[in-house]
């Protein structure tokens, strides 16, 4: 997993609410495209006319907004289905932070496993950073650090946030939670060695590690 400390860059305003998982990848793309090719098709119903070329009224295709790193949203993003490919498409486009007021539980699952931070802020926050990034579009420049949690506006107002210490460590490490268990892996195996002796029969027929 990527690993997550500090971004800086534009910021896309796109604070429609409930914006949902089959907006963000469409069903049809789950199957077929891989992983790392998802991000051509992030909001495809937005970014592409009929006959597939781009259309240039959505910011997403605008400079400065074409591949910036970071994300405004309304409520509940990520709502809808459980697909992780909403995550890699997201990242695919270039985006390392969503922030929005409220996310869907299994969406902020799902990015916190890709290495895509979700941040929570109060929707009146998000709608003042979005001014402020529409005010002045090609210099806003909003920075999310990790570290610190805290989002820094283009007017440079701090607006600090929460998250999870384990969760938190995790991305400043970029491991997911195979990686967090394998930093355990000598005292996984040292319990192992220890239960095939007290308890041999458990362990008839398994391979040695």
């Amino acid at each position: 997993m990527q690993r997550f400390d500090r971004v800086t860059g534009p910021a896309v305003p796109l604070l429609r609410p409930n914006i949902d998982t089959d907006v963000i990848i469409r069903a049809e793309r789950l199957v077929g495209t891989p992983k790392d090719a998802m991000g051509g098709y992030a909001f495809e119903s937005w970014r592409y006319r009929a006959d597939g070329s781009e259309d240039p009224e959505c910011l997403l295709n605008r400079p400065p907004f074409r591949g910036a790193p970071i994300l405004l949203a309304g409520p509940n993003f990520g709502c809808g289905s459980s697909r992780e490919a909403a995550v890699w498409a997201l990242l695919g486009l270039g985006i390392r932070a969503v922030i929005a007021p409220s996310f869907s539980d299994i969406f902020v699952d799902n990015a916190l496993q890709n290495g895509l931070l979700p941040v929570v802020l109060p929707e009146e926050t998000v709608r003042r950073l979005a001014s402020e990034v529409e005010a002045d579009p090609d210099h806003a420049r909003i920075t999310v650090d990790l570290a610190a949690q805290a989002v820094v506006g283009p007017e440079g107002t701090v607006h600090g946030f929460a998250i999870d210490p384990d969760r938190r460590e995790a991305l400043l490490l970029g491991l997911d939670d195979v990686g967090l268990t394998l930093r355990q892996a000598e005292a996984i195996a040292a319990w192992q060695e220890k239960d095939r002796r007290l308890r041999p029969w458990v362990w008839f027929g398994a391979a040695a590690t």
